[in-house]
C-alpha cells in the first residue's frame, strides 16, 4: 500500500507503534504496549499482578481481558473511564505516557489492544464511528489513486467514496466480487486498495477472501475487509491474507445499541503508525466513555454472537418455507449462492438476514409497521431485534439505478436477529407477514 506519511511531521509524542515506550519518574512508572496496554506502578506501592500474555488464550478468554488489567493504583477490576481531556506534567514536556486525550487515553488504549488481539492483529486504532474509520484509510492513499470497491456495500460507504474521496482525487470502481475474473480485469496500475465487505450489505453476497488477497497482493495491491457483520468471533480476515480490517464497532462488537463507533486493526506498522498519525491530526476518535462501553460490550461479545447466529439461523428456516417470501438470503442456508465459500472462512453465519417478499412496497410497508417485537430502525447488531427497509432506508443515498442493478427493489427487507426468545421472534414476524 501507498503510505502517506508526512516527514515534516512526527507521529503522536513519544508513542511507539511497536515495541514498548516506558515513561518513568521517582513515584509513577507508566508502560504502554504494542497493543495499547497501559501498565502503572507507583514505585513505592505495587500490586503483586503477574504479567499475562492473553494472547494465548482462548477468543471468549480474550474478550474479556485482552488489553486490560486490574487498575494497579486501586485494584480496580475494570478499566477506569479517564474522563479526561489533559495530563498533568513533571516538567515541561516530560509527561507521564498521556498529555493530552486526542492523542491517548488510558481507556481508548486498553478498546484498541482489545480489538487487535480478537482480531489477530498488532495494532487496533479507534474511531468516533465507522465512516471515520473508513475515511482514514481512504486517507492513507494519494490523489489520483485508485480503489476497487465490491458493488453490494453500505450506502453510507457508497456515498463517502462517491461523495466526499472521489472530490479530493481518488478514482472508485464498483465491481462483483463474487466474479473474479471481473476483479482481476478491473484492477489497473493506479489501483491501491481493494475493498470490500462480507457478508456484504444488504445483499449478504460472501466474497473468497483468501482468494481475493492473493490476486489483489499479486498485483501489489492491499486489501481492506469490512467485517461488521459477523465480528472477529466468527471471521478474521488477517489470517484469510487481508492487510487491514474494519469495523463500525456500533454494531455487533459493541452490541447495545448505545455508542457509535468504529475501528481499524492492521499487522503492517507504517500503516498502524499513519492510522494513528491521523487519528490524532483529524481527532475522529471516541471520548473515554463511548471507549468504554464499546470495551464493555466486547466482554460479552462471544456469547451474544452464538445466540444472534442460533436464533438467525431459525428465522431464515422460518422464512424460507414461508408463502410471503419469495427468497431468503442467510449464509447459514445451502440456498445461499457462497454457501461453501461461507462454510469455508467463517465459524458462523452471524446474525444479518435478508428476504424478498412476494409484492413489492405495500405488502413491505404493511409488514414493518406491523411488527412489534422487530423494532423498525436503522443499524444491526444489538442484542434487540431490528428490521428495516434497505431502499427507503440504509441504501437511500444511492443511485436508485445502481440498486435496481443490485436487486435492491422495494419488496427486500433487513433484519437483524437479537437474541430474544426464539418463538417470540418468530411468532412476531409470522403475524407481520400478508
Amino acid at each position: 500500500m501507498k503510505i502517506r506519511l508526512c516527514p515534516e511531521a512526527s507521529p503522536p509524542s513519544k508513542v511507539s507503534v511497536a515495541g514498548v515506550v516506558t515513561f518513568a519518574s521517582s513515584s509513577l512508572t507508566c508502560v504502554r504496549t504494542s497493543t495499547g496496554q497501559l501498565a502503572t506502578r507507583r514505585a513505592t506501592e505495587t500490586m503483586d499482578e503477574p504479567d499475562v500474555n492473553y494472547d494465548d488464550y482462548d477468543f471468549d478468554t480474550r474478550s474479556i481481558f485482552a488489553g486490560q488489567r486490574p487498575d494497579p493504583t486501586t485494584g480496580a477490576l475494570m478499566t477506569p473511564i479517564y474522563q479526561t481531556s489533559t495530563y498533568v506534567q513533571r516538567s515541561p514536556g516530560e509527561d507521564f505516557g498521556y498529555e493530552y486525550s486526542r492523542t491517548h487515553n488510558p481507556t481508548r488504549d486498553a478498546l484498541e489492544g482489545c480489538l487487535a488481539s480478537l482480531e489477530g492483529g498488532e495494532h487496533g486504532v479507534a474511531f468516533g464511528s465507522g465512516c471515520a474509520a473508513m475515511a482514514m484509510v481512504m486517507h492513507l492513499l494519494e490523489s489520483g489513486d485508485r480503489v476497487v470497491s465490491c458493488d453490494d456495500l453500505y450506502g453510507g460507504s457508497h456515498r463517502l467514496f462517491t461523495g466526499v474521496m472521489e472530490d479530493m482525487g481518488l478514482d472508485f470502481e464498483f465491481v462483483d466480487m463474487t466474479d473474479l475474473d471481473t476483479l482481476e480485469a478491473a484492477i489497473d496500475d493506479d489501483t491501491e486498495l481493494l475493498w470490500l465487505e462480507t457478508p456484504t450489505n444488504p445483499l449478504l453476497k460472501v466474497y473468497d477472501v483468501e482468494r481475493i488477497c492473493e490476486i489483489a497482493h499479486d498485483a501489489g495491491v492491499a486489501v481492506a475487509v469490512d467485517n461488521t457483520f459477523l465480528s472477529p468471533y466468527f471471521q478474521q480476515p488477517l489470517d484469510l491474507g487481508a492487510d487491514l480490517v474494519v469495523h463500525s464497532t456500533t454494531k455487533f462488537i459493541n452490541g447495545h445499541s448505545d455508542v457509535v463507533g468504529g475501528a481499524v486493526i492492521t499487522n503492517h506498522d507504517e500503516a498502524a503508525e499513519q492510522l494513528k498519525f491521523l487519528q490524532n491530526s483529524v481527532g475522529a476518535v471516541p471520548g473515554p466513555m463511548d471507549a468504554w462501553l464499546v470495551l464493555r460490550g466486547i466482554k460479552t461479545l462471544p456469547v451474544r454472537m452464538r445466540q444472534h447466529a442460533e436464533n438467525a439461523q431459525q428465522v431464515a428456516e422460518f422464512l424460507e418455507g414461508h408463502e410471503a417470501v419469495e427468497r431468503v438470503r442467510f449464509p447459514g442456508l445451502e440456498s445461499h449462492p457462497q454457501y461453501e465459500i461461507a462454510q469455508k472462512q467463517t465459524s458462523g453465519p452471524g446474525g444479518v438476514i435478508t428476504f424478498y417478499l412476494e409484492g413489492g412496497l405495500e405488502e413491505a410497508r404493511e409488514m414493518l409497521e406491523t411488527v412489534r417485537i422487530f423494532s423498525l430502525a436503522e443499524s444491526l447488531g444489538g442484542v434487540e431485534s431490528l428490521i428495516e427497509h434497505p431502499a427507503i432506508m440504509t441504501h437511500a443515498s444511492m443511485p436508485a439505478d445502481m440498486r435496481r442493478e443490485l436487486g435492491i427493489t422495494d419488496g427486500l427487507v433487513r433484519i437483524s436477529v437479537g437474541i430474544e426468545d426464539i418463538d417470540d421472534l418468530i411468532g412476531d414476524l409470522d403475524r407481520a407477514l400478508p
